[in-house]
Order: structure tokens, then C-alpha cells, then sequence
């Protein structure tokens, strides 16, 4: 039944084999650019055979992994187990990768995934040897029909030497018509990305792959493993409306328009809830042009607050991911599914005026923010897609609660321990304590509307401590790097305490 109505092509058909002679392909020293994007439409039959064959036969086989974004168990936690993950970009969560990163086991760097397509294609990270992709359907032409995500699928297929087709009949087939791919030229040939609205489409549904590359098709039956999403807190629950009271004043001074401009947000439970305030505000007739896809999203178009949702990538909860596959006809009408170097084209979010919103690990009083590292050093997931949204936005937030830890920690801090996006990126940060609006503001001016709306009142009196102390170096941006430093060491001593 699969083979008749999923592979509907007979020269495809012809390449069908087993995922564990299909993992054969995969040697030793190979790069491997797979689909996957936070963490869905990634491949996960091959995946899993590769890393059992490790494992049983103690055999040598180190890899340099390049997927979308995020990917499943399958991937970056059985592979990077079976010791066969050496490096790895980009953004991940996998707690053993993480470990692996941490510890210096595997090599990892992170570019913005706006940018990481066009790097592929044009050899930057050397020669791709194996593209690995998951697909819901291969068409009569031979085309293919992403799944769950498109994120760097189009271009793997291109770059890559070699391809290996997961037809996954656990995905839902009705995803089919909601993609669309459009690869754009390579510099000196770039032709401008003609979105100005995120309804507009201006590609193919499918991607293509030239036959002669196709080494294997593998049949398999696995859904994606998504992640559950924590219930709203107070924290977020403010944060979203300090947020809505924001907007609400723009509009009022003719900065926005009543129905706003495209939304971005970012990914995880905080930015999750901080979408889902739309729900109870005036705004309708909202439009969405983000990465992920997430169940705030699907709650906002089920209540008519949204009238089209373009991102790179569904992310729902496992309880939401049922209710979406039971609708999937009436939300492909509203949801388009785009590669990532198009939904984090800075192009087309500077042309759209995207209002971004992202969550900060740690933000300072300048207005840097830190969204990638763990004091400094530990790296906790990575940049994703935030860098592209704040550099080219109309409006860049960021968010984050003004206290963790069980009270012991301040996210807004003296001096970032690492900087993933500049002062110069960041026009709004808000926390539950309020919001800084750092438009037109010099840098003491930041650092006192920080201070005064972000910082948590157990901490302020230690932070208008450092302020002070600071402000008696002068200059330009008064800085008291001793102090800043101590402030991160107190809480590593801490840590290691407990």
C-alpha cells in the first residue's frame, strides 16, 4: 500500500532497501546533511540503524552532522551516544550533545540559519557527501514533498553528492500542497525574494532531486518526537501583557497599524505564552512570518486572530500535533511551509517591517543580549534564527523573566557574559517587571530604563550598586568590568555549592 501511494514514482520505487543497507552507505569521515527543524520533518529510520551498527560492531565512523536546526533523539542523541558525531552545526537541544559540546568531544559552531543555505551550497563548510531528508510523498515527476519542516532540505539535496529519501508514511500526506520552495541564486546571480506579504507564495510545493544522486529510499513509520510545552506562569503571562500595552501605544502614535505588522516569535515555552496573549487583545487580522511554527500560532488561527502563518517548521506539542493532523485540511488554507534561508531572509523582514520577538538567556543594562551560552561558556542550544530576525526587524524584542533559579538569579545582569546580539540589535527588552523601550536612547540613558522597568526588586539594589560604581569611570558606556565579572563568578560559586 505505501509503495502505491506514497512512492508514486517507479524509478524511486526501484531504490527502495532497508534502513540498516541504506545506513551502509554512511562511512567513515563522510559529512551528512540531513532535514530537521526543531525537532521535526528530520529522518529517523537510517539514523537510528547507523547508530546501532556503531554501537554492535565497534566500528570507527565519525561524522560532521549539518542539519536545519534542531533534530530528534534519532540524530543528535543516539548518534552523538554511539560516539559518531564530531561536529555539528547548527542550533541544537539534545542534552548528550550538549554534553559532548561542552565537554570538547564534538566541535560545533553556529551560524545564523538565515544565512547557513547559501554557506552549503557554495562549499563553505566543504563538500557534502550525504543529503538525508525525510519526505511525506515522491511525486509522479519524481519530486519530493517535505514533511513536517523544509529548514535546509532544498539545499542539502542540491549540495549533496548522494541522497538517501525517508518516505515516512507516520507523517500525514494532506501536508502535501502546504510547501513552498524556492531556492534562491547564489551571488553573482541573486535575484530579489518577491515576498511582501507572508501569504505570498513564489515557489514549487516539492523539492527536487536530480535521479542520478538518489542512492537509496527508505520506507519508515515514526512520527515526530515533539516536546511538551510548559503551561503559561505569571511571568510570561506579564511579560505578554506588557507586551499588548506596547503595541497598543504604537498604534495609538500611528507607529503601527491597527492590525500591526508580521509577528515573529521565537521558540520554547516563554515565547509560546508570550504569543498566545493575542488571544485575549483588540488586535485581529494578525499575520505571522517566524521560523517555527508553535501552538500559540495554531491557537491564533483556530481563533481568528491570524490570517496566514509562514514559517520553516510545525513545532507543536504532542497534543496539539493530534488536533492539527485531525484539521490538516483546513490549516493548510492558513500555514505556509518555507526553507529557512526564506523564512529568515533578512530581505524579506526588513521589507515586511517583521515585529521579532525572541527570548534572551541573559540580557545587560547596555542592551546586549546573550541568547546562546550559560555563563559565558556552557552552551546551552545556540542562536538560531534570532540573530536574522533582530538585525533586519522593524521592531527587535527581547524577553526574558526578570528572575530564575528559585530567586538566585537575575537574567538582567551588569555585562553579558556572552554577546549574541549588540545593543545596536535591540529595540525593546521586557521582562515581567516591565518594559524598556531603548529606541533613541544613549547608553546611560539605557542602562537607567532598564534598571528602573526590567530588573527584579531583589536585585536592584545590587545592580544600582554596580551602576553607581560604574558611572565613576565615565566615558562613553560606563562600565565596571571587575564588578561585572564578579557578578558572573558569584553565581558559578554558587552553583558549584549546590
Amino acid at each position: 500500500m505505501l509503495m502505491s501511494t506514497r512512492i508514486r514514482n517507479a524509478s524511486f520505487r526501484r531504490k527502495v532497501m532497508s534502513a540498516e543497507d541504506a545506513a551502509g552507505i554512511i562511512k567513515d569521515g563522510m559529512t551528512l546533511a540531513m532535514s530537521g527543524f526543531t525537532p521535526s520533518g528530520y529522518p529517523k529510520a537510517v539514523p537510528v540503524a547507523l547508530a546501532r551498527r556503531i554501537r554492535e560492531t565497534g566500528e570507527r565512523c565519525r561524522l560532521f552532522i549539518i542539519t536545519g536546526a534542531s533534530v530528534g533523539e534519532e540524530i543528535d542523541g543516539d548518534l552523538s551516544s554511539a560516539g559518531a558525531i564530531v561536529k555539528r552545526t547548527p542550533y541544537q537541544t539534545n542534552d548528550e550533545l550538549r554534553r559532548k559540546i561542552n565537554s570538547g568531544a564534538t566541535d560545533f559552531f553556529d551560524p545564523h540559519l538565515g544565512e547557513m543555505d547559501g554557506h552549503v551550497r557554495r562549499g563553505f563548510y566543504g563538500p557534502v557527501d550525504i543529503a538525508v531528508v525525510e519526505a511525506v510523498a515522491v511525486t509522479e515527476e519524481g519530486h519530493l514533498v517535505p514533511s513536517t519542516s523544509v529548514g535546509n532540505a532544498p539545499s542539502a539535496l542540491r549540495a549533496a553528492r548522494r541522497v538517501i529519501v525517508e518516505v515516512n508514511e507516520a507523517q500525514p500526506a494532506d501536508l502535501e500542497g502546504m510547501h513552498d520552495i524556492f531556492i534562491p541564486g547564489d551571488p553573482p546571480h541573486r535575484q530579489p525574494v518577491l515576498i511582501s506579504d507572508p501569504s505570498d507564495r513564489i515557489g514549487a510545493p516539492h523539492m527536487e532531486v536530480p535521479f542520478d544522486k538518489v542512492a537509496a529510499v527508505v520506507l519508515a513509520d515514526k512520527r515526530d518526537s515533539p516536546r511538551s510545552l510548559a503551561e503559561a506562569d505569571e511571568a510570561s503571562e506579564a511579560i505578554s501583557r506588557h507586551l499588548i500595552e506596547f503595541f497598543s501605544h504604537e498604534t495609538r502614535k500611528g507607529r503601527l497599524p491597527r492590525n500591526l505588522l508580521p509577528l515573529q516569535s521565537g521558540v520554547g515555552s516563554v515565547a509560546n505564552s508570550v504569543l498566545k496573549g493575542f488571544l485575549e487583545s483588540s488586535f485581529s487580522g494578525l499575520s505571522f512570518y517566524s521560523e517555527v511554527i508553535q501552538d500559540g500560532a495554531i491557537d491564533l488561527i483556530d481563533a481568528g486572530k491570524f490570517r496566514v502563518a509562514s514559517g520553516t517548521a510545525l513545532s507543536l506539542s504532542p497534543q496539539r500535533l493530534d488536533a492539527f493532523i485531525s484539521g490538516i485540511r483546513k490549516y493548510r488554507q492558513t500555514i505556509i511551509l518555507r526553507p529557512q534561508e526564506i523564512s529568515n531572509c533578512p530581505e524579506v523582514i526588513s521589507r515586511m517591517g517583521i515585529i521579532a520577538i525572541n527570548t534572551a538567556v541573559e540580557a545587560d543594562i547596555y542592551g546586549n543580549v546573550n541568547s546562546s551560552h550559560i555563563t559565558g561558556f556552557r552552551l546551552m542550544n545556540g542562536i538560531g534564527g534570532s540573530g536574522d530576525f533582530a538585525r533586519s526587524a522593524y521592531l527587535s524584542i527581547f524577553s526574558t523573566s526578570s528572575i530564575k533559579g528559585g530567586g538566585a538569579i537575575s537574567p538582567i545582569v551588569p555585562l553579558v557574559s556572552h554577546v549574541d546580539h549588540t545593543e545596536h540589535d535591540v529595540d525593546v527588552l521586557v521582562t515581567d517587571q516591565g518594559l524598556a523601550d531603548l529606541r533613541g536612547l544613549g547608553p546611560v540613558q539605557r542602562a537607567r530604563t532598564i534598571i528602573e522597568n526590567c530588573v527584579h526588586p531583589s536585585f536592584r539594589d545590587a545592580m544600582e550598586a554596580y551602576w553607581s560604581e560604574a558611572r565613576k569611570y565615565g566615558g562613553h558606556i560606563p562600565v565596571d568590568l571587575a564588578r561585572a565579572f564578579s557578578w558572573h563568578l558569584n553565581f558559578l560559586k554558587t552553583r558549584r555549592m549546590t
